[in-house]
């Protein structure tokens, strides 16, 4: 194995992958069939990899027409004959196919495609088209007949705005009848839906090559050749509650595992202390994948973690530069200018929902142009390990849960505002407490600590 540094020069071998599929498709509601023949859906890029691609099945514009999306899947047109009726908007935020957010259905809707026996992830793609309030459009997403998202609040779920496109994942959805059944029903108000990919679960791994690892088999404090600590004060970034240590009490090894963990005393003038470590320096990298296996804990207040931020922070800052402190600055633009890339976050209020998000100059919660997808979960991130990971190329990111991809990121070409991912980048992995998006479903509960994210192994690839 090896370090990748910053000079290193990397090569992703992205390969040109074409899937042409000859079923026949049919959409029904209830009993209904509606049509027939129709063919799938074709996935064709010179630069979206295999990896993502190769396992799509069925993708749909819904209410709309023929389109070919950013990360070149080809959603069909929406000739279903249902009772939701289509609709039309404009002006979405928040995602790089605008024409998928266009158009929708508004209404209960039973969708019924015909699908061969097995294990399914289905993408949903959502936006609040009017000016409905939050907590006044309720619906449920049942799949196979088991209910998977309740009571989705659209608006609320994308901090109150409307027009900003919300993509929700829904995995370990399991046709046995040979058909995928999926079930939109009103809780408050109607449903709308805007599109969806539905993706067979492919367990298969593209030619990648371990460069870099932490395997964490050893004990006492993180391998300082692979590892930096973060030692700061509560409120330097995030508005986060916690003073982060280098203390054993919040940073170790135990021989098996990295433990971050949490406590809640008074120390350095806050009442909350944590980890953050970093591979800044010592594992950096650009483009590859990035896999991280971990256990994170549940609770409001918790804020866990798995991230990337630039190694040369200043690489499109305009206003400071070397040496200047930027984390936590207003007034060095380093960020998000330098990106950043979430490959995991969690807020322990919303203990169904993991994220995945980059930040650019060009989209960034500021002009609630965000760029993110959210995957839908269970407690099994809080008792088993869960793989999370990001493969990177310079065209694409992308981020998966589990090996199943649900957010996508495409090189626009248009410049570093939107692309900085073009130098290297480390890792950084922390649990944070509080701050301004983990307290925003409610004050920190206390009976929590101690709190602690555990991580299994670390690991950087390079395609072959």
């Amino acid at each position: 194995m090896k370090i990748v540094h910053a000079t290193c020069n990397l090569r992703v071998l992205v390969i040109l992958f074409c899937i042409f599929l000859s079923n026949a498709c049919t959409y029904a509601d209830k009993s209904t069939s509606i049509f027939r023949g129709m063919k799938p859906p074709v996935v064709a890029s010179k630069s979206t990899p295999e990896s993502y691609t190769a396992s799509i099945v069925y993708a749909l514009n819904v209410g709309g027409e023929d389109y070919v999306s950013s990360d070149n899947i080809h959603y069909r047109a929406d000739n279903l004959s249902i009772s939701a009726v289509k609709a039309s908007s404009v002006d979405s935020k928040g995602t790089q196919d605008i024409p998928l957010y266009q158009t929708y259905r508004q209404g209960d809707m039973h969708l019924s495609l015909p699908m061969q026996n097995g294990q399914y992830a289905v993408k949903f793609m959502f936006a609040e088209p009017k000016n409905t309030a939050v907590g006044k459009r309720l619906f449920d997403v049942r799949l196979e007949d088991e209910l998977h998202i309740p009571s989705l609040d659209v608006r609320g779920e994308r901090d109150g705005k409307t027009l900003s496109a919300l993509e929700r994942t829904v995995i370990d959805v399991e046709v046995l009848d040979g058909q995928l059944d999926i079930v939109l029903t009103g809780v408050k108000g109607e449903p709308v839906l805007h599109a969806l990919v539905v993706r067979k679960v492919d367990t298969k791994q593209t030619d990648w090559q371990l460069v870099w690892s932490d395997e964490f088999n050893y004990v006492g404090p993180p391998d300082p050749t692979k590892w930096n600590f973060d030692v700061w004060p509560a409120r330097k970034v995030n508005d986060e509650d916690q003073a982060y240590t280098e203390r054993s009490k919040n940073v170790r090894v135990d021989g098996q595992h990295l433990i971050i963990q949490a406590h809640k005393e008074q120390y350095d003038n806050a009442q909350y202390t944590s980890g953050r470590i970093h591979s800044k320096g010592k594992g950096d990298f650009l483009y590859g994948k990035a896999e991280v296996r971990a256990r994170i804990p549940a609770g409001q207040g918790g804020w866990s973690a798995i991230w990337m931020l630039p190694s040369d922070p200043f690489k499109y800052a305009t206003n400071c530069k070397g040496n200047d402190e930027w984390q936590g600055m207003a007034n060095c633009d380093a960020w998000p200018n330098s990106g950043e890339i979430d490959i995991m976050e969690y807020v322990g209020y919303d203990p169904t929902t993991i994220h995945g998000t980059v930040h650019n100059k060009a989209y960034y919660w500021v002009n609630w142009q965000q760029r993110k997808g959210s995957m839908q979960v269970d407690a099994s991130v809080n008792t088993e390990f869960q793989t999370y990971s990001m493969e990177w190329g310079p065209d694409y990111i992308f981020i998966s849960y589990n090996g199943t991809p649900y957010f996508y990121y495409a090189n626009e070409h248009q410049g570093w505002q939107s692309w900085p991912y073009d130098h290297p980048y480390h890792l950084i992995l922390n649990l944070a407490i509080g701050g301004a998006w983990g307290r925003a479903g409610g004050p920190i509960d206390d009976s929590l600590f101690p709190l602690q994210m555990e991580v299994d192994y670390v690991r950087i690839y390079q395609q072959q």
